[in-house]
């Protein structure tokens, strides 16, 4: 790999990845879905409306709410076949478990519980199924995911997709569904309010979103994926840690009556995510949790300030759950429990709808998140 000049800051828009173009074609399709809701009256079920422009859709179908969700993996197995070339490992097996990730954390959102996760594998050719060590991988990671979550595995589509899919390459993408049971363990927001604690739970790395700004990265590094990041890791090693999958503590916190008012998956747009809800609220952090050494690295290299790296980086927080005040500590006691590091980071208030990272100085305000 041939390390190109690192003199400019290197931003994700400069990936290919402009979401203020992608963002307003989400925007229009949720629109036009919205219309069509109504068809399920004919079955006797209802949408749940409020779930509209949510991380999950959520139908009313009586004595309890379905919630379904579907989510691709993204470009993070470029970079597993990277490293493999490089060090002749499969990373396969953590790849299944991001995948799954991808729509297990956002279905959890609505206050779900998973049952069933499918699979979708399209590979750019017949011979990318050849490769045993490789295929073996992704499917022992795919069972074990699926383990961790307590869903079963219903099936998937395998197909070879040659001019559509580049050759060697896959798209992976998981679709999952769950319920809703009891009723009142529905989360889509009309219970956040000021007064709300916000409580972060850890991330693992990277988990999947900004890889491709990593990639781009990596063409500017002399050692390109094999570059120590400070810690002894490479900088492909620390990428490929898997996500974490954060159902296990949504459904012990359920098992202790404890409901969160609003989540929400940090994933694409990073911090702001925060702002995913439409209510007027001022969401104040008071305190940020450690930096993956990955995470920094990148920051570092790539010359982000804290308004761009904390906008589009998790930055050592994947999920946030807002609760009660009373409840917060608990919920930290439930996730660290589960061996998921969580802090309380903030609160709700009244006011303007913006995020207040008040140890780095960083505001985000309603104009930086446009989802629906």
């Amino acid at each position: 790999m041939t390390a190109a000049p690192a003199s400019a800051p290197l931003t994700y828009d400069q990936t290919g990845v402009n979401y203020e173009l992608i963002d307003p074609l989400k925007v229009a399709a949720q629109r036009a879905a919205a219309q069509t809701g109504a068809h399920m009256a004919g079955h006797g079920f209802s949408e749940v409306a409020a779930s509209r422009g949510e991380s999950a859709y959520v139908v009313d179908v009586g004595p309890m709410y379905l919630a379904s969700i579907v989510e691709c993996l993204g470009t993070k197995a470029l970079l597993a076949d990277e490293m493999a070339r490089l060090t002749g490992k499969s990373y396969y097996d953590g790849i299944a478990q991001d995948t799954i990730a991808m729509a297990v954390n956002d279905l959890i959102t609505v206050g779900a519980t998973p049952l069933v996760v499918q699979a979708y594998w399209a590979a750019g050719g017949s011979d990318w199924f050849g490769d045993a060590q490789r295929s073996q991988a992704l499917v022992a990671g795919w069972k074990r995911a699926c383990d961790i979550c307590k869903v079963a595995w219903g099936g998937g589509e395998t197909p070879a997709l040659a001019g559509v899919v580049a050759d060697g390459r896959v798209d992976l993408a998981a679709s999952c569904t769950g319920i809703i049971s009891p009723k009142e363990r529905l989360s889509v927001g009309d219970r956040l309010g000021a007064g709300d604690a916000i409580v972060l739970l850890a991330s693992s790395g990277i988990h999947a979103n900004g890889v491709s700004l990593a990639r781009k990265l990596a063409e500017r590094l002399p050692q390109g994926y094999l570059t120590d990041i400070g810690n002894g890791q490479t900088f492909g090693e620390a990428l490929l840690a898997p996500t974490v999958l954060y159902s296990p503590v949504t459904e012990a916190l359920a098992a202790q009556g404890i409901n969160p008012h609003y989540c929400a998956n940090i994933t694409g747009h990073g911090w702001r995510k925060l702002l995913r809800h439409p209510k007027p609220l001022t969401y104040r952090i008071a305190q940020v949790p450690p930096v993956s050494p990955v995470l920094a690295f990148m920051q570092k290299e790539c010359q982000l300030d804290d308004h761009e790296a904390y906008g589009t980086l998790n930055m050592g927080a994947g999920f946030a759950l807002f609760v009660a005040a009373k409840d917060a500590a608990r919920v930290v006691e439930v996730a660290q429990g589960l061996g998921i590091p969580a802090l309380v980071a903030g609160s709700v208030e009244e006011g303007p709808k913006q995020v207040l990272i008040e140890p780095i100085q960083v505001v985000y305000g309603a104009d930086e998140l446009q989802l629906r």
